[in-house]
């Protein structure tokens, strides 16, 4: 599994969701921890989890 980096934002486009209040708190801490926002948290951990799938589960 690869390690997970914190980077700067990159062009994006809105979309909302809904997401457990404790899970926000968590990241939230961590954005802000990082200097970075708490959107471009949200993306740099999907984007982690969506390349480190296993093979099988890849669409």
């Amino acid at each position: 599994m690869g390690e997970f980096e914190i980077h700067q934002p990159e062009k994006s486009s809105n979309r909302t969701i809904r997401m457990p209040d404790e899970l926000i708190e968590r990241m939230g801490k961590i954005a802000a921890s990082k200097g970075i926002s708490f959107n471009q948290l949200v993306i740099q951990c999907c984007n982690y989890a969506l390349d480190n799938l296993k093979s099988d589960d890849n669409e």
